[in-house]
């Protein structure tokens, strides 16, 4: 023992492989909530609820134990154990590289071949790591980087299984783990379908025979069912009416509802031949990986064509079903594309995997040119090191600043703003999902403004959403009428009737300028509209609560930024904007210009839209 290494039980690279992704990402992590479906994840893993259908219940209860580590907001704490599912996707990557490069000789010195093709697999991993999509769902709560570790994990399962094989030994349990881990990850997200083609040629290119194994096909369908099982947290929960029950899986109706989202219907567009190469486009590995990345995934493809054929051909065949099945069978219309890019993450883990043997075949030809002596030498070592690693640290210097979000409290600030703008005991209707989700983990999971009642306003056709508010519901004429049948804005029209005489009525920005009011006039508070019953002269907006809005990080100070980041920056702008019109056509022109200034400050490309206003009014 006193001749004990701890570089013979741990692999260094191993851990830097973990390590170094983990460090990045925990560098560039969302400090609190941020826009899209986040606030909405956020509410379902600290009450252990059921999140937007198919519920993610894996991704609910692995999030769960991070929310009590004794640093950071909730939302930070999740952000964490986000960052460390893809770091655990990056280690997947760097052991599937090593085990592939197994057998494979650079040098002659054995172990010197072993620590450059460690080098390689850390390289490979790392490029992952810092490849656009992944490092974008690593720094805030997204289920994608667990479903990607979770595939990584059953490709090295068959891996192990592949090598057991043709030494003539049936090493069954490797199939029924990873059969197991496929059904798991069908509660992360349901893309795993689509890698089960993939995993199927993993198996029947070793003897396409296998396939008449009834037996062991029933006990791998067992497994699958266990790990499936992760979904009976849906129905369990839901009997404890937790904070957020998405679709209240109490039934088996409501189970197969949520579990098949069908509380998403939606028209397929008319698709030509512009739309399909965008919906195709949504799968790019140059923009993950730049040119040089794609460049070196097809040398790995042709230089591994012959010895590694069958996990090539298991890789191109979860491309083609991946294309098929979202490209193809979703036909996503052109402004929803970008919800599919985050689907392709795992096919981008294998992506990062050929591009470590397309390293591999770069080195090993160009040591190939030099003799041994000179390759063993230090400074050719050291060389050949750095330049594998720019690789990588090029990839990662690409993509740093479109992903540094230490700084992002846009949607934070934005949802605590929305809550300063209203009066004690109102009632808030929200239209769409990242105006209204963030609110949910403020007032849900922070506590604030408990006072308020926040209902969305799309889920108003939802007898399981208007259970969750009993005291605005229990006796609401929605009870009586056929739901289903009915569009939100007529339902909210008729909840805006029932509540306005119990409690002051406010609409946010997205429902004012999405649904016609026309018994009512629009008191402007802020980003929040009150209405008020009547018609008459228009009402002067409330200034006031400008002074009590904390607005960090929308005067460009903050790099970061996504399509509903830039959404919530134009909505200050538009908010001022419209206030500042409202004061010049009452003739308050101080005001009205110092008004539109502010938006010009926010949004500096309203310049122009600001200028044409003023000089309307004979304003310079």
């Amino acid at each position: 023992m006193s001749n004990f290494r701890w570089t013979e039980r741990i692999d260094p690279f191993a851990v830097l492989a973990f390590t170094v992704p983990l460090t990045i990402y925990l560098l560039t992590l969302a400090p609190s909530v941020t826009f899209f479906d986040s606030g909405e994840f956020l509410t379902a893993i600290f009450s252990l609820g059921t999140a937007h259908s198919p519920g993610y219940p894996l991704f609910v209860n692995y999030a769960k134990p991070f929310t009590y580590l004794p640093f950071g907001s909730i939302a930070f704490r999740v952000n964490f154990a986000t960052a460390v599912s893809a770091a655990a996707a990056c280690y997947g990557v760097y052991l599937i590289v090593c085990h592939l490069l197994a057998g494979e000789e650079l040098d002659a010195n054995a172990r010197q071949s072993e620590i450059y093709k460690k080098i390689i697999a850390l390289c490979a991993a790392t490029s992952f790591a810092f490849s656009a999509r992944l490092w974008l769902q690593s720094n805030h709560d997204k289920p994608y980087p667990l479903i990607a570790f979770l595939s990584a994990m059953v490709f090295y399962l068959l891996l192990l299984w592949r090598d057991r094989y043709r030494q003539g030994e049936e090493h069954s349990a490797y199939i029924y783990l990873g059969a197991f881990l496929c059904g798991l990850a069908f509660g992360a997200h349901q893309t795993i379908v689509l890698l089960l083609p993939s995993y199927a040629v993993l198996i029947l290119t070793m003897n396409w025979r296998l396939i008449w194994r009834i037996k062991e096909f029933i006990l791998a369908l067992f497994f699958g069912v266990l790990g499936f099982a992760v979904h009976l947290h849906l129905p369990v929960r839901a009997m404890q009416n937790p904070l957020l029950n998405w679709g209240d899986s109490k039934t088996l109706t409501q189970f197969l509802w949520n579990l098949l989202r069908r509380g998403y219907p939606s028209e397929k567009p008319v698709r030509d031949l512009s739309l399909l190469w965008d919906q195709i486009n949504a799968f790019n590995i140059p923009y993950e990986f730049t040119w040089v990345g794609l460049v070196l995934v097809l040398i790995g493809v042709f230089a591994f064509l012959k010895k590694r054929w069958d996990e090539i051909l298991a890789y191109l065949i979860g491309i083609l079903f991946f294309l098929l099945v979202i490209a193809g069978y979703f036909n996503t219309p052109l402004d929803m594309i970008f919800l599919t890019e985050e689907f392709f993450t795992p096919l981008y883990l294998l992506s990062a995997v050929l591009i470590g043997l397309g390293l591999f075949a770069l080195v090993q030809n160009a040591l190939a040119l030099f003799p041994s002596s000179i390759v063993s030498t230090l400074p050719v070592k050291t060389a050949v090191a750095l330049l594998l690693l720019a690789f990588p640290a090029t990839v990662c210097a690409l993509h740093y600043v479109e992903n540094d979000q230490h700084e992002n409290y846009i949607a934070y600030d934005y949802a605590s703003n929305t809550l300063r703008s209203l009066p004690q005991g109102a009632i808030l209707f929200t239209w769409g999902d990242s105006g209204a989700f963030p609110l949910w983990y403020l007032q849900g999971v922070e506590k604030m403004r408990e006072d308020l009642d926040l209902p969305h306003t799309p889920h108003l056709v939802f007898n399981w959403y208007l259970d969750t508010f009993p005291q605005l519901f229990r006796h609401s004429m929605l009870r009586s009428i056929p739901l289903e049948s009915q569009a939100p804005e007529n339902a909210l029209q008729l909840v805006i009737v029932e509540q306005y005489d119990r409690k002051p009525v406010f609409v946010d920005f997205s429902t004012r300028y999405s649904i016609q009011f026309p018994d009512y006039r629009l008191l402007q508070r802020g980003i929040c509209y009150q209405l008020i019953r009547g018609k008459g002269e228009e009402l002067y907006p409330d200034l006031t609560v400008w002074d009590n809005y904390i607005l960090r990080g929308i005067s460009g100070e903050m790099f970061f930024r996504d399509l509903d980041t830039g959404k919530a920056i134009l909505i200050y702008a538009n908010s001022h904007l419209e206030s500042g019109e409202t004061l010049l056509r009452m003739r308050q022109l101080g005001q009205g210009v110092a008004e539109l200034r502010a938006a010009e400050r926010i949004a500096p490309q309203m310049q122009m839209q600001v200028a044409q206003i003023l000089s309307g009014y004979g304003i310079r």
